[in-house]
């Protein structure tokens, strides 16, 4: 892949160069700021630019608005503090950053810093089709046929399915709700688990909800947003615990919105809303399709207000979405449908 630099400091620039020529990539430019960065991305597009955050004149987070809005571009966080930074990072990435990485080190003995690095850059280009496949992917499990939807019992719940843009998304809707929301709220969004408690702390600064790290055999209770914290899918099981589970190994979203979604189309019981928002590829679509073939309540976000339309064009060519909306139309559309089915499934 052709790759973009973007760092003020020597040392970092070094060992990023080092470590883009040892997994095969051409070093396209470097660029010491933002600033500079959207010129030359302007001037020479290249597959994929690894982000600073904290740099003169212009800022990563700046500087991704920047070149999303202008010459809209594949972009890697790549900072040397995240936990530092989490703030920032999550500007970043609801400003259209496609991921975080730490910066890699020189002189690391067994070479990990630079590996971790190489397998973000590998998995987004296989996932935006730059990079091809080492080896067919087996084909998904098909959805089962269609059955009638079943009766509803009681209890609320709103799945969320998110990417690229997710976190800055995410805000938007959760930030409508008040504090005694009626329903359960447990969201799937693409991201290293690692990053996971920095998301949920940034989330919690900044909306009335609780939002928790989900574990294993956690239920879902009405006003708690729950996010998982693993590198494993996330499911619910027939007794309406939330887990994680290996399988499917060979899906590259983690954690996969379709196998959560169609686990949560087949187990629960009382009513549903699901939701798909702004993200890199088609995850999400059939598993908000099954959900709606059980008669729950379903919603895309539209192309005008997605960081990037896969996930939520997908979702809407296979029929799965019942409306399409803007970002800030989808929490006060969420309240209203809530409204009207709290009288027939909630306590």
């Amino acid at each position: 892949m052709n790759i973009g630099i973007v760092n003020d400091m020597p040392m970092a620039v070094e060992a990023l160069r080092r470590t883009m020529v040892s997994g095969g990539h051409q070093v396209l430019w470097l660029a010491e700021n933002g600033a500079v960065a959207v010129e030359r991305c302007a001037q020479k597009k290249p597959d994929l630019i690894l982000m600073d955050l904290i740099m003169p004149v212009m800022d990563g987070v700046e500087a991704t608005r920047r070149i999303m809005q202008e010459s809209p571009c594949q972009i890697l966080v790549v900072t040397a503090s995240v936990a530092g930074n989490s703030g920032k990072v999550f500007e970043a990435m609801g400003a259209g950053a496609l991921d975080v990485v730490a910066t890699p080190v020189l002189g690391t003995e067994n070479g990990t810093s630079g590996q971790e690095l190489l397998a973000k850059i590998e998995r987004i280009g296989i996932l935006s089709g730059i990079i091809k496949r080492t080896s067919p992917q087996r084909p998904g499990r098909t959805l089962q046929p269609d059955s009638p939807p079943r009766e509803k019992g009681k209890g609320l719940l709103l799945v969320i399915g998110c990417s690229t843009g997710g976190p800055r998304a995410l805000l938007r809707i959760l930030s409508t709700f008040p504090r005694d929301f009626p329903a359960a709220i447990v969201v799937a969004q693409h991201m290293d688990e690692q990053f996971i408690s920095g998301l949920v702390d940034w989330l919690n600064n900044q909306v009335t909800l609780k939002v928790k790290v989900l574990n294993k055999g956690d239920r879902p209770r009405p006003g708690v947003v729950l996010i998982p914290a693993t590198s494993h899918h996330l499911i619910m099981n027939r007794n309406n615990t939330l887990g994680y589970s290996v399988e499917p190994t060979d899906n590259y979203y983690h954690p996969s919105v379709d196998v959560f979604f169609k686990s949560v189309a087949r187990y629960w019981q009382g009513s549903c809303i699901g939701v798909i928002l702004t993200g890199m590829g088609r995850d999400g679509a059939d598993g908000l399709l099954a959900l709606r073939r059980q008669g729950n309540y379903s919603i895309a976000q539209d192309r005008e207000s997605s960081v990037v339309f896969g996930m939520p064009k997908a979702a809407i060519e296979v029929g799965a979405a019942q409306d399409v909306l803007p970002i800030e139309a989808i929490g006060a559309k969420i309240i209203d449908v809530l409204e009207s089915q709290k009288g027939k499934y909630h306590d």
